[in-house]
Order: structure tokens, then sequence, then C-alpha cells
């Protein structure tokens, strides 16, 4: 008789810890720690189960569910934190989506680079694909996260009511467009690059002696793949991607997916006073607020990305990474808009010097990086160093 997987299992039960937590309303540091653990295996199944669903569609399809799945849980726990919150939330939306963008380009980026590197010699990915998807997230995060702090018509970091309409117009239209891009018009530029077969012409006789055996290597463990790994994505068929579920695994991880992320959002309402309360209690700025959701959301997406790494499939991390830094923005912002709409106080999108100063070089590094479609160790280790400066002046600014 087969058991369930902890993947069917935590769904379930977050829907039944939820239940009863919602009217209680608990105030245990032991309950609302367990009901944490509780929140994180949701969190994990949901973004599993969204995977299965991606493989079953295939590429770039599968990066855009695991994107939208992703947004969908940070625009529930935004609005519910600023919903329930008891102090000034007005800038949640605003650190949260910034931390999303500083953890997707420069953690999941770095970490997708670093890994493919070390085991590959190169990580190696299409750069007008990636490109278009860089250049797509810088357009949303200066419309959307600094233009705020340099209007005239609103004082502070705000928009007024037309130019907030506008930006989220402009981000939906942005997103639009991009995910047309990556799926209809021009999807094979976001496909990944076969082992071996992108060598630039300025390569070594070492890199491309390297690429034949990453080339190698590849078939080898397709087809000898080693005892433990049972539930690794298999290529029987050799075609250069992972072999789809079943129509029926699929349905069931549809299904599944659904519980999860319904469950996600309950259960982080229930969680909010405490994440806040623990926060002020380290004495750390209100900003890490958003940088704890956005490390929550992302942690799943970033082991995603980094398996297909260690897969030599580099294009599929960065798919990962700049699809979900652009729908944090391009669909997060929109959704706060009109959430904005019966939420009482302002609403501060607009990044201060130092954000702003962050953000400028994060862009530079990685158009730097994705511009010549191949990276080495070097490349991921400075977008980590980013990344962990973003972290440190969040809480020492």
């Amino acid at each position: 008789m087969n058991r369930p997987s902890w993947t069917t299992v935590a769904p379930v039960l977050a829907v039944a810890a939820l239940v009863p937590a919602w009217f209680a309303h608990p105030d245990s540091t032991l309950v609302l720690g367990v009901l944490a653990l509780v929140l994180v295996g949701a969190v994990l199944a949901a973004v599993h189960h969204a995977e299965v669903v991606a493989h079953r569609v295939g590429e770039p399809y599968g990066s855009l569910v695991l994107a939208v799945a992703v947004t969908i849980i940070e625009v529930g726990l935004i609005v519910t934190l600023m919903v329930t919150a008891d102090k000034d939330s007005s800038g949640l939306a605003r650190d949260t989506v910034f931390a999303a963008v500083m953890i997707t380009v420069n953690g999941i980026v770095g970490l997708s680079l670093l890994v493919g590197a070390l085991k590959h010699h190169l990580a190696v990915f299409n750069p007008e694909g990636t490109g278009a998807a860089l250049a797509t997230v810088i357009s949303l995060a200066v419309l959307c996260l600094v233009i705020p702090s340099v209007t005239t018509s609103e004082p502070g970091p705000e928009f007024t009511g037309a130019q907030l309409a506008f930006a989220a117009i402009a981000s939906l239209a942005l997103y639009g467009m991009f995910v047309f891009t990556q799926t209809i018009r021009h999807r094979d530029f976001f496909l990944p690059v076969a082992p071996g077969q992108y060598v630039p012409m300025v390569a070594t006789r070492a890199e491309a002696a390297a690429a034949a055996d990453d080339r190698l290597a590849a078939r080898a463990a397709v087809r000898e793949r080693p005892e433990g790994f049972e539930h690794e994505p298999v290529d029987l068929d050799e075609d250069g991607h992972a072999d789809p579920p079943t129509g029926r695994a699929t349905l069931t991880s549809l299904g599944l997916l659904l519980v999860s992320l319904i469950s996600v959002v309950g259960l982080a309402k229930i969680e909010s006073p405490a994440i806040e309360s623990g926060v002020e209690a380290l004495g750390f700025p209100q900003a890490v607020v958003g940088v704890v959701i956005a490390l929550l959301v992302l942690a799943p997406e970033t082991i995603a990305a980094v398996r297909a790494a260690s897969r030599n499939r580099v294009q599929v991390s960065l798919n990962l990474a700049l699809g979900s830094a652009m729908a944090s923005i391009g669909l997060t912002i929109p959704a706060i808009a009109v959430a904005s709409i019966w939420l009482d106080g302002p609403l501060a999108l607009g990044l201060n010097q130092l954000q702003a100063v962050l953000l400028l070089l994060t862009a530079a590094v990685a158009i730097l990086t994705v511009v010549p479609g191949r990276a080495k160790t070097l490349q991921g280790g400075v977008h980590l160093v980013l990344l962990a400066a973003f972290v440190f002046l969040t809480v020492a600014p």
C-alpha cells in the first residue's frame, strides 16, 4: 500500500489547521509556532504542485505557472498584512516587491549561476530571451518603485490616484507583452540551451571540450539515474525536456495547488500579528517585514531554480528568477492598486535613496551578466554579495 507523500499531506493538514484557528484567534506562542511550520509546508507544497503542472505544460509555460503561483501567494500575504496590521503599513507593498526583485535578480540568479558554473564549467543561457526578461523587469521596477519618489503631484513617495492607475495599466501591459513574447512570438528564445549546443565563437579549446563532456554526461545521467532520485524529472526520449506527468497526476496537483494557496493566505492572516511583533521585538525596521514575506514565498522557487541549474538547465533557472521578479511587480502593483480602493491610509511605493542606489547597481551588474550569454562563478558571487548588502542594509540602514 502506497503512503501519501508529504506534498499531499501538507495542503490537507494546512486546511485542517486553518479552520479552527480562523475562529479561535490563537495567541499562544506554541500554537503560532506550529501554525508557522504548517504555513511553510503549505508554501513548499504549493510550489511543488505548480512545478508538476509546469512539467505537464512544458517550457516556457512552466516557468510562467510557477511565477504566477508565487505571486498569488505574495499578493495574498501583502493584502492580508495591510488589512490586519495595527501599525502603519503604507510601505509594506513597496518593501515586499523591492525585496522580491533583489532576492530574485541577485539571490536566485546568483545561486543558479554559481551552481551551474561550478558543476558544468560555465553557466550557459540564451542572452536574447534573458535580456528581454531583464529589460522588462528593470522597466517595471523603475516605473513602479522609483518614479513615485520623484513625482510632484503628491507629496512623499506616493502616486496620485491617476498615476497609480496608469502604473497599474502599464505594468499589466508590459507583463502581457512579455508573456506573449515568451510563450508565442519568440518561444525558442526562452527554451533551455542543450549541453554543448551553445559554444561562443571566442571559446577556448578547453571550454569546447568541457561542453562536449557535459553533453555526454547528460546523456549518461538520463540512462543511469542514481537510487534515491526516483522523483527527479526524467527525459527518456532525450528531447531536452523532462517527460511530463500523467493527466491524472496533473489534475491532482492542480487541485492541491488551489488548496495550498487558500491555506497560505488564511494562515498568513493568522500569523501576521506575530510577524510584526517579532520584527519589533528585535528592533529591526518595518521594512524587514517585507523581506520576511519575500523570503518565505521565494524559498521554494529558489530550490527549483538551483535544481535546474545543477542539471545544466540554467535558462530554466533564469526564467524562474526573472519571471518571478516580473510577476511580483507586474501583477502585485495592479492588485494593490485595486485593493487600495478599500484600504485606509496612504500607499507609499517610492524607494528611498539607498534602495534606489542598490536597484541601480543590481540593474547594471545584471545587464553585464546577461549580455555574453554565459557566466562564470564570479558573476554568481557578485550577485550574491549584492543580495547580502541588501539584507544587511535593510536591517541596519
